[in-house]
């Protein structure tokens, strides 16, 4: 998926999440009940809503961790590997010079 097409989505999904908000803030407004049942109801309903903010950005953060925890580990094995392979080549370097100099002093 292209980052235009993600971002038509989640454009998309914000939409669809607000106006559910708003259509339940709207009935839960004209809803035959007193203002003080109204007012505790609508605070009720945004305590829950945030509860579940906080989790979903707890997941979130918990998730972001883990993938950084897993680049950082694949960069640290990259790195590994290129060291072990730049000391076999600085080792098959010196081996050829110094093959180098055994047939020159030969001469």
């Amino acid at each position: 998926m292209s980052q235009n097409e993600g971002a038509n989505a989640s454009g998309v999904i914000l939409a669809f999440l607000l106006g559910g908000l708003t259509g339940a803030a709207l009935a839960i407004l004209y809803a035959p009940r007193s203002g003080q049942e109204t007012r505790d109801l609508l605070g009720e309903k945004i305590r829950e809503g945030a509860e579940r903010g906080r989790g979903i950005k707890d997941r979130a953060t918990e998730r972001s961790r883990e993938l950084l925890d897993e680049a950082s580990d694949y960069m640290e094995k990259q790195k590994e590997g290129m060291e072990r392979r730049r000391d076999r080549i600085t080792a098959a370097v010196e081996a050829g010079r110094q093959a180098f100099r055994e047939e020159k002093e030969k001469m």
